[in-house]
């Protein structure tokens, strides 16, 4: 793995962490090749039952570097340039689809692409001196890694659409009462919070934890009779684990459940 994206692997919880902290964490080929390869990776692995995405220094992540932007980097055609911001994209995707839960811990700022992978995880948990900003139009860009469809979920199209189009910043108290973030905490407490929250999910029963994920994700596009089908279907499924078993036995005996992920 880069030295760009670190990763590390503690109590069930893997910590992927943005690893440009002179640059703010803006996004590089070998740090997106990385989360390409982690992401599945971690997905498959027993042992791991929450990821955490995070930047390291005083910056979530910036986005995409805008100074090698300036720097006049040549272009490839248009069809083959579309098809290698696509594939890196996938970024967003995996996030928002691994069934694993995914936390974003937000620590100073979040822009651009940056924005959108925290957007794209489950929970965000924010520092205080977080901010999040758009930042697209700043650049004469349109956006990407699908922050529009993120944020249009989260706080409505109209507050949405606003972000994109004045590239005004939310700070840590504004993302809170909009719903962008879960948690908002000080700044030294970011750390601690954030793997509390995991540990507490990664010891959770993480099959049907992962069932919830794809429950929620179908209800953001699908009619409510899909939705209906899935969950009985997930349901069912949930109701064949031991861990739903361990829960049973725990309730009728009065103890907390030891969840196994089997």
């Amino acid at each position: 793995m880069s030295h760009e994206l670190l990763e590390t692997v503690t109590d069930r919880v893997a910590t992927l962490t943005l690893n440009r902290p002179d640059r703010l964490n803006a996004l590089s080929t070998s740090m997106l090749d990385g989360l390409l390869e982690a992401l599945p990776r971690l997905a498959a692995d027993p042992e791991v039952a929450v990821v955490i995405l995070t930047g390291a220094g005083r910056g979530f992540c910036a986005g995409g570097d805008v100074k090698s932007m300036a720097d006049g980097t040549s272009l490839l055609n248009v069809e083959d340039a579309v098809g290698r911001l696509r594939s890196r994209m996938e970024v967003s995707r995996l996030l928002h689809e691994i069934p694993k839960p995914t936390i974003a811990m937000v620590n100073g700022a979040a822009a651009g692409a940056g924005l959108a992978m925290a957007l794209a995880c489950d929970l965000r948990v924010a520092s205080e001196s977080a901010r999040f900003i758009t930042a697209f139009a700043k650049v004469g860009f349109s956006g990407d890694f699908g922050g529009s469809y993120f944020l249009s979920k989260l706080i409505g199209t109209g507050k949405a659409r606003e972000m994109y189009y004045t590239g005004d910043a939310l700070d840590a108290g504004q993302a809170l009462s909009l719903g962008v973030v879960s948690t908002v905490v000080p700044d030294f407490e970011l750390m601690e919070a954030t793997m509390a929250l995991a540990r507490r999910l990664a010891h959770g029963p993480s099959i049907a934890l992962g069932l919830m994920k794809r429950n929620f994700n179908a209800a953001e596009s699908g009619t409510l009779a899909e939705l209906l089908d899935m969950e009985a279907l997930h349901q069912v499924q949930a109701s064949a684990t031991e861990d739903h078993r361990e829960a049973a036995r725990a309730f009728v005996e009065k103890r907390p459940p030891v969840f196994r992920g089997a």
